[in-house]
């Protein structure tokens, strides 16, 4: 699926299910939290803490789509088409980073 029709699937979800959106302050806020879940997870999965038995259900690619769904929910209130901004976003770090990563030492292998 494109993100052009993630937007669309989302907002169709929204509409029947849903209700209606969420103001945009609130979006923002699950949004947070959302990440702060995936964050969580990585932490202990990738990171040094120890998971805790209320962890060990959590699913790491379920929580970043609970970020994707909030994030494309935020794009589609504020008018936001997330496929062209990508694509933007895209040509501005290729433009922008050209050399930058090429010549970091610390990439190097």
């Amino acid at each position: 699926m494109t993100l052009q029709e993630a937007q669309q699937i989302v907002d169709d979800w929204i509409q029947k299910v849903g209700v209606r959106y969420f103001n945009e302050l609130t979006n923002t806020a699950i949004l947070m939290e959302e990440v702060g879940e995936v964050a969580r997870i990585m932490a202990r999965q990738y990171g040094e803490q120890s998971f805790k038995e209320s962890d060990k259900t959590v699913h790491l690619a379920d929580e970043m789509a609970d970020v994707l769904f909030v994030l494309i929910c935020l794009a589609n209130q504020t008018g936001v088409n997330l496929e062209e901004a990508l694509r933007q976003n895209l040509a501005k770090k290729t433009l922008r980073d050209a050399q930058r990563h090429q010549n970091n030492e610390k990439l190097k292998s």
